[in-house]
């Protein structure tokens, strides 16, 4: 990094370990337990990737709004402890314990209980975990994060995304005036950019479909055929 920049090694030990290295992190990133949500922002913005900055922001804020909106009234409609979408998953998780048995309480049995108590925290409990709670006769909601709760939902979009305002009424510092931002050192490489990647070939899909000219089956042909009449 030092030879690419050299203001980029003082400012990682600035900004602290936990900020960059997933081992000294303190929460949940970096391919950790994470719904990959960049992703999810990056197949919105496909198309308007190809737009000026500023039409970018706007469609970028717009987007956020509608989002903020629907997500904001579906947590004020919901009648359940947890949000619709997690109380969902409780209740498939619930049917899904109904065919499990759980044996007669004993000192590792409330050791488990104690470990899911702690492995659950920051999920949702799972059939298995569901079955022991219910043996034990425990409210499920003690052992989903707090985060899934309708308060916190509530609480996580009460604040409105205000449109992008006038440029004349922009309230810039003076340090960012000043600033010279100045193109970025590299060399751009030949040809116009890729918008896609590539994938591999264990996600690339046949355009023909094969079929057995014997059996009538795909995925082989006559040659690797095992259902040869005798």
């Amino acid at each position: 990094m030092c030879k690419i920049d050299l203001k980029v090694q003082p400012y990682l030990f600035e900004i602290g370990y936990e900020r960059w290295s997933r081992a000294y992190s303190k929460v949940k990133r970096s391919m950790v337990m994470t719904s990959n949500i960049a992703e999810s922002i990056n197949a919105a913005n496909k198309d308007a990737r190809e737009l000026p900055v500023m039409r970018l922001l706007e469609h970028m804020t717009n987007l956020l709004q509608q989002w903020n909106d629907k997500n904001r009234k579906s947590a004020m409609e919901t009648s359940t402890e947890l949000g619709e979408k997690y109380d969902k998953l409780l209740r498939e998780n619930l049917i899904a314990s109904e065919q499990m048995t759980v044996r007669p309480a004993t000192e590792q049995l409330y050791t488990v209980l104690e470990g899911l108590r702690q492995f659950q925290m920051d999920e949702l409990p799972c059939p298995h975990a569901w079955a022991v709670l219910k043996n034990q006769q425990l409210k499920p909601g003690q052992y989903c994060s707090f985060y899934y709760k309708k308060d916190k939902l509530l609480r996580t979009y009460e604040f409105p995304v205000n449109p992008i305002p006038d440029e004349s009424l922009w309230v810039i510092p003076t340090e960012v005036l000043e600033d010279v931002v100045l193109p970025p050192k590299g060399r751009r490489k030949a040809g116009r950019p890729r918008k896609e990647r590539l994938k591999p070939a264990s996600e690339k899909e046949s355009k023909r479909a094969f079929s057995c000219s014997v059996c009538g089956q795909s995925g082989h042909n006559r040659k690797t055929c095992r259902n040869r009449p005798k």
